[in-house]
């Protein structure tokens, strides 16, 4: 599996991006796809993620009514619609995939994902 992230850059508060991420190698239809992102001087953590066949979403709070995680047709390429950026949106994001465990419903969780990008940097001045 390989993921690689562009769109990112810097935006003032208030703006737009969006970041993408191609994904190749991923042939499980029961995969997760999601975007982590990493503060500086922070951890690690989930923005938004989408079972890939059935199009469940989930968004972390910071996230909700802001951000918008989306899939193209062909469920190969991942996006990440950013409104109303503000500062604290500043990170370097991350795409990831995974297989979502069978058995189990609801939303893609962290330890379902298995696959990282090298990242993208989104800088909100």
């Amino acid at each position: 599996v390989q993921l690689v992230e562009s769109g990112g850059g810097s935006v003032q508060a208030g703006g737009s991006l969006r970041i993408s991420c191609t994904a190749s190698g991923v042939t499980d239809r029961r995969h997760c796809m999601g975007w982590f992102r990493q503060p500086p001087g922070k951890e690690r953590e989930g923005v938004a993620t989408i079972r890939s066949a059935y199009g469940i979403t989930y968004y972390a709070d910071s996230a909700k009514g802001r951000f918008t995680i989306s899939q193209n047709s062909a469920k190969t390429t991942l996006y990440l619609q950013m409104d109303s950026l503000k500062p604290e949106d500043t990170a370097m994001y991350y795409c990831a995939a995974g297989r979502f465990p069978s058995g189990r419903g609801g939303v893609c969780a962290t330890s379902d994902f298995s696959y990282w990008g090298q990242g993208t940097q989104v800088t909100v001045s």
